[in-house]
């Protein structure tokens, strides 16, 4: 069973659920294919609206679920650093230049969502990306310019297209026949999908 998972290291809630998703994978025997996907664009493409434009209710209630989650994961999160706004581009394509290259991609990915929302490092620096890949054995200097590379940047455009093209409109979210299962606190109904077996739920609109 292979599962379109799309996520970004932008996103806090891919970073708040990234261990939980991967024991889940693990579990249930299942491959998750991941696909990188720029946040911003994203939220454009599907009508999202920006943290900070939403209403102020929505913004605490977002804190209030930050804080329930990362006590239940047991994650720690600083969302002091002056780098949350720092452009996820660089880091999610060296998420897929590794990938490419045939790398496991679970130990760059704790890496680089622990610089981003632990360890206040600018992920869009790429000295900092680079040492980050050097630090799980890889190659910094030949992802860093993979990640830049046409292909790449091609490949980072696609699971935009795709993303939209399954109806993905947040982050992380899992695609199952066709079902869309959004946000890491989805992991127990996707399970039940999987274990069931029924068919998939269609949207009727």
């Amino acid at each position: 069973m292979r599962i379109p998972f799309y996520f970004s290291i932008k996103s806090i809630w891919s970073y708040i659920g990234h261990v939980a998703i991967a024991a889940f994978a693990a579990e249930q025997g299942v491959t998750l294919l991941h696909r990188p996907v720029h946040l911003g664009s994203l939220f454009a493409a599907t009508g999202g609206t920006p943290l900070r434009q939403r209403h102020i209710s929505r913004q605490r209630y977002r804190d209030f679920e930050v804080q329930r989650w990362c006590a239940r994961r047991g994650v720690v999160i600083d969302l002091t650093s002056p780098y949350l706004s720092a452009d996820p581009q660089l880091a999610d394509c060296l998420v897929i230049a590794a990938m490419m290259g045939g790398h496991a991609v679970e130990p760059l990915l704790g890496r680089l969502f622990a610089a981003t929302w632990r360890e206040r490092r600018n992920i869009a620096e790429p000295a900092t990306v680079a040492e980050i890949a050097r630090g799980v054995g890889l190659d910094g200097a030949d992802l860093l310019e993979q990640a830049s590379s046409t292909a790449i940047l091609a490949d980072y455009e696609r699971n935009l297209s795709l993303a939209v093209a399954d109806n993905v409109f947040g982050l992380p979210s899992f695609v199952l026949d066709g079902e869309v299962f959004w946000g890491q606190d989805r992991l127990d109904l996707l399970g039940d999908a999987l274990a069931s077996r029924r068919p998939p739920y269609r949207a009727t609109c």
